[in-house]
């Protein structure tokens, strides 16, 4: 399966543009399986700084997750903010705090003005953004999170494995 689109200008991304190797995860905020990827993914990121990008893209699972579609709008929000890192990580650090309470906390924390907040999530000015990462994600075979590709092509294996998966790929210098 390969990755339908390319990450983009439009997609979050961290690390060099001409890294060697693209990660890109798509991932659900609630998801447990994705919140122990989460640090997986941040031990790469300190491992290969300069040959790593990752991009995350939205693949919230409400029926199963609740609070996935909102965390996700609110990530969406602090992207629009400019800060959708910084949300990201506290959103995946607080997994279990997911809801109005800590996005009220998160936001206030991250400087933005919750009327602003609660407007643009209420109105669901992220819908169609969010909407789009699960298409790509469907069209790129994706079923479940969290869900990696490499160099555009799936990553059929545990996320547990993505460490020694890289590091024979940075080794051979494919």
């Amino acid at each position: 399966m390969t990755l339908t689109p390319s990450v983009g200008s439009d997609d979050y991304t961290q690390g060099p543009d001409e890294a060697a190797i693209t990660l890109v995860e798509y991932g659900d905020y609630e998801c447990s399986y994705c919140g122990q990827a989460y640090p997986i993914v941040k031990d790469l990121q300190r491992t290969y700084p300069d040959s790593l990008r990752f991009c995350f893209r939205n693949f919230p699972i409400p029926e199963i997750h609740p609070q996935a579609l909102s965390a996700a709008e609110f990530a969406e929000y602090a992207g629009s903010q400019g800060r959708f890192w910084e949300a990201h990580d506290r959103l995946y650090e607080n997994q279990d705090r997911l809801g109005d309470s800590f996005y009220r906390e998160l936001a206030a924390e991250l400087g933005f003005e919750q009327r602003a907040v609660e407007n643009a999530l209420n109105a669901g000015e992220f819908a169609d953004r969010i909407q789009g990462h699960i298409n790509s994600g469907l069209r790129s075979g994706v079923n479940g999170t969290p869900a990696f590709f490499i160099n555009e092509q799936f990553f059929p294996g545990p996320y547990t494995e993505l460490p020694e998966v890289l590091a024979q790929i940075f080794a051979s210098g494919r």
